[in-house]
């Protein structure tokens, strides 16, 4: 299962965990890359201490490779992206925006770079921009969201830059795996199996409600402010479409949404919480250890191509 991606990275699978905000910290970071694949930590809007006290974290656990998502709407963005140089970090993965400023400061550091990119006009212009390969994210992904969905955006992306390919959205086992290469991807990034890893500090109750997640029990909110987001659908979902459909000031429904991701991971409120999640959710069954979630994706992946 060697591919270019796990070549770039120095990585034994080609799976890279989402760097999901709030979700993603030094504990799974370092559980998903001692199983095999990049774990990553995600900054979200955390201050730069934060970051750099994961990091460090990280390190003391696994001398694997690891990397940090920055969100670049987050307010600490710039002063995180010096954070990395600083702690020596191997990849950083972008979302939430053009990374270009940051750019040269990290590839003079030796960072692997690699922006998530909702269309092939980002993912060309970020190669230009000296990134050393992409993520192809379809809206079929949990949290912020663009348009195409993953078995669309994946191949024309792949046609359109010669840097590897990563494909997100919908992915959480072995034929996930074997499609993300059939449309050209190197490697795949998974986020909302790894929900459930046991080494996610999610809430419990925010996991169980991924675990009993129907196909259709995703949404998409918050399209009017420009920020769509995946969810699990509760009463929280439920009155942001409300807000929009009766097209509330954009103002209203983000003071609602304020926090919201907070509560779901940390205090476990599933109500009025933002449950993030993808539409693959109606797949992931039972809690695992990360290395376990890696094996078992890995092993489906290689039985699929077989045949």
């Amino acid at each position: 299962m060697q591919t270019k991606i796990t070549k770039l990275l120095g990585i034994e699978y080609p799976i890279i965990q989402g760097g999901m905000a709030w979700v993603a910290d030094g504990d799974l970071a370092a559980a998903v890359s001692m199983g095999g694949g990049l774990g990553l930590i995600g900054a979200g809007g955390a201050p730069a201490d934060w970051v750099r006290g994961e990091i460090r974290k990280v390190k003391a656990m696994t001398d694997k490779p690891f990397g940090v998502n920055v969100m670049l709407l987050s307010p600490f963005a710039a002063e995180i992206a010096k954070v990395l140089c600083e702690e020596k970090v191997n990849v950083v993965t972008t979302g939430a925006g053009n990374p270009s400023t940051y750019i040269p400061m990290w590839k003079e550091n030796n960072i692997i770079v690699i922006p998530v990119v909702p269309s092939v006009a980002l993912a060309v212009r970020m190669e230009k921009a000296g990134a050393d390969a992409v993520i192809a994210e379809g809206c079929e992904a949990g949290g912020h969201i663009g348009e195409l969905t993953t078995m669309c955006l994946v191949p024309q992306v792949a046609d359109a830059v010669s840097i590897p390919v990563i494909a997100a959205g919908g992915i959480a086992d072995g034929r996930g795996i074997a499609a993300a290469f059939m449309l050209g991807a190197e490697g795949v990034q998974v986020g909302t199996r790894f929900l459930v890893a046991t080494e996610c500090n999610v809430h419990h109750d925010y996991k169980q409600m991924v675990i009993k997640a129907r196909d259709i029990e995703t949404m998409v909110s918050g399209r009017s402010t420009g920020h769509p987001v995946r969810v699990l659908k509760n009463k929280m979902a439920r009155r942001v479409q409300a807000l929009e459909k009766e097209m509330a000031p954009i103002e209203e429904i983000e003071k609602l949404c304020i926090g919201g991701l907070r509560r779901a991971v940390v205090d476990g409120d599933i109500t009025e919480g933002s449950v993030m999640a993808g539409q693959i959710a109606g797949l992931v069954a039972k809690e695992q250890s990360a290395a376990d979630i890696i094996k078992d994706m890995i092993t489906h992946a290689e039985e699929v191509l077989k045949v």
